[in-house]
């Protein structure tokens, strides 16, 4: 059996998830939004996993919208709000949910899409930022919590309160990463809007939310249904919407323990690492997640590393799962001023409740044995 360590571009589904789901399979099939008691069921079943995302993420129920994932709540957040036109905002180390959504809008009329630099660590520069929020009436402003690729967490709390110096102004955060391993608080965030996925905490791929803490107007993707008050239109997936809310309350219920299970691995990890010759370690003195490495082996390309561990049975990423196979390096390393020679050999080891001690010990003496071969293009 390989050795997953691609935490960070999606978990296993959780036992005590699976049995949750298993009788929205093949047990209540309703429709959620008919009145009759199978329906009813169905909406209660839906209601009750709203209120478990929320308490995840200190918000309330009535502000948690459903939606297929990570990247289309993104997409609601930003063209949600941007639909009229407007200035945005985005970190230049986003996911690609954050960054071609905002690109696609320059072509708008009355748009106007700005990238705010980050620093050398792979954090948000809050001077430029600052400078920025100054120039001109901004509309919204997304920041993600904490990066794919990197694991770089972001100082949001600072970011919001600036934000919300501006008049008018949104905030806007990508937490998909942060959430389940890192304590996410909505209102200590200061963020208007809020993104998050299931499947990345232990929880079924296909559903998502979107977080709404203000009143703001949102402009739907979806029409042709009143669902989620009209701004996601079709029938709910009830079962991957009941998975991810047990989801949600395993990971609030269990933080606390797989931090430090994480946390110690990757100390283990990364202490291993420091001793193969040449080896970088990127954003290394920036804070970042408990579970997350990118690193780079001297005259390897990232893929060609990828494929030669995963031919030994590691399972790890050369960066975002949604952005594998386009052979440029990574836009994270880029714009954090990492020269696209080193940047083109990135791998990324995101670590998981399940992985051991032995599994870093394995995958070090495999990496310490690849160093030793030399060149690889």
């Amino acid at each position: 059996m390989p050795i997953y360590l691609d935490h960070n571009a999606t978990t296993p589904l959780a036992p005590e998830v699976l049995e949750a789901m298993l009788p929205y399979l093949h047990g209540p099939y309703a429709n959620a939004s008919s009145l009759h008691r199978l329906g009813r069921a169905s909406r209660d079943a839906i209601e009750a996993a709203r209120a478990e995302v929320a308490d995840l993420l200190g918000a309330q129920a009535s502000q948690v919208i459903w939606t297929s994932g990570g990247t289309e709540a993104n997409n609601l957040a930003i063209k949600g709000v941007m639909h009229q036109g407007g200035r945005l905002l985005y970190g230049a180390t986003e996911h690609p949910a954050v960054m071609e959504c905002a690109e696609s809008l320059m072509a708008v009329p009355r748009t106007v899409v700005e990238s705010i630099p980050v620093t050398a660590g792979g954090l948000i520069a809050l001077d430029r930022l600052h400078a920025q929020l100054a120039q001109a009436p901004v509309t919204l402003v997304s920041v993600m919590a904490a990066n794919n690729e990197t694991g770089v967490i972001q100082d949001v709390a600072a970011i919001g309160r600036a934000v919300h110096e501006i008049p008018d102004a949104l905030f806007h955060v990508d937490a998909v990463q942060a959430a389940g391993k890192l304590p996410v608080d909505v209102r200590q965030m200061g963020a208007d809007l809020l993104t998050v996925s299931s499947h990345k905490l232990y929880g079924p791929k296909g559903v998502g939310a979107l977080l709404r803490t203000a009143p703001v107007d949102l402009w739907p993707l979806h029409h042709g249904g009143a669902q989620e008050g009209g701004l996601r239109g079709g029938t709910e997936n009830v079962a991957a919407i009941v998975g991810f809310g047990v989801a949600a309350r395993l990971a609030q219920a269990r933080l606390a323990d797989r931090v430090a299970h994480l946390q110690a691995l990757r100390d283990r990890l990364e202490a291993g690492l420091a001793a193969i010759p040449g080896l970088i370690r990127f954003a290394a003195d920036s804070p970042r997640l408990p579970n997350t490495v990118q690193m780079a082996l001297p005259g390897w390309a990232g893929e060609t590393l990828l494929m030669a561990l995963d031919r030994q049975g590691f399972c790890v990423s050369s960066g975002s799962a949604c952005a594998i196979g386009h052979g440029a390096p990574s836009h994270v390393l880029v714009a954090m001023g990492v020269p696209d020679a080193v940047a083109i050999g990135a791998i990324r080891i995101s670590l998981g409740a399940e992985n051991t001690a032995e599994h870093v010990d394995r995958l070090l003496i495999a990496l310490t044995a690849l160093a030793q071969q030399g060149v690889r293009g």
